[in-house]
């Protein structure tokens, strides 16, 4: 896959959950581009830590404090770019948790007869209510951009299609409560696609792969770098890219 299909000076780019993993993989991709990236961080110290590391790097970085499940942060984070830049170009949906296991490396057991109700929304708050409320306070920002893109990083674990097949190869790792907050953000990207297909706005939901995070563990196959490139494809889309899509390296995903 090429990187990029097109350059990024001048755009303006904020990754949520930013300070490692995937979204710092994602964040200094785009900064590689030309993009002046803001960094997301629960921890504004780590923010700050991260931002100064890919200043160092060369690239144009800057960090605000911004956690998604607190609406404060989220009022804050369109003042920010308001103030500051008076739109926004590329947001990247990445902040998100899985609460049912540590690890999907480890056993999987099927709890969804006896889900705790709290971790089912604790789980929802996070991966699909907060992203929900950032995207709609920041979409004023997005029209103003001449090709606005958003990226909703979900999980192939969302796909209704591949839970119901026996024959899938996630088929058995039924994580009730993170792949159902999966599977609403991907219905969010369809009705928001929808909704903004007469504008200069793009759309998607991505699965990164099978990455070595806290959440994907050590024996996955993916490192952090290249669990980035599908979230960079989707944020630097060329005008006739897709929309409302399930984007995964250079092909789609079934929903």
């Amino acid at each position: 896959m090429t990187m990029t299909t097109q350059h990024l000076q001048g755009k303006i780019a904020f990754v949520t959950g930013a300070n490692r993993g995937i979204g710092l993989e994602t964040a200094r991709g785009l900064a590689k581009l030309g993009a002046t990236v803001v960094i997301g961080a629960r921890n504004e110290q780590n923010g700050r830590e991260t931002a100064k590391q890919l200043k160092e790097e060369g690239f144009k970085a800057e960090s605000i404090r911004h956690d998604v499940n607190v609406s404060k942060d989220n009022e804050a984070a369109f003042r920010y770019f308001d103030e500051h830049y008076g739109k926004l170009d590329i947001l990247v949906n990445n902040a998100g948790v899985m609460l049912d296991q540590e690890h999907i490396s480890m056993e999987i057991v099927n709890r969804t007869g006896t889900m705790p109700l709290q971790l089912l929304r604790d789980s929802f708050d996070i991966n699909f209510f907060g992203q929900v409320e950032l995207t709609q306070l920041l979409l004023p920002l997005l029209r103003k951009s001449d090709a606005g893109r958003i990226v909703n990083l979900s999980s192939i674990l969302g796909s209704l299609t591949l839970q119901a097949n026996p024959e899938s190869p996630i088929y058995a790792i039924k994580t009730f409560a993170y792949n159902a907050a999966k599977a609403a953000i991907n219905a969010f990207t369809i009705h928001l696609a929808e909704e903004l297909k007469d504008t200069n706005i793009k759309v998607n939901s991505v699965h990164p792969g099978w990455v070595n995070t806290r959440i994907g563990g050590d024996k996955a196959e993916f490192d952090e770098t290249e669990g980035s490139r599908t979230s960079i494809r989707a944020a630097t889309l060329p005008a006739d890219g897709p929309s409302g899509s399930f984007l995964y390296l250079d092909g789609t995903l079934p929903w």
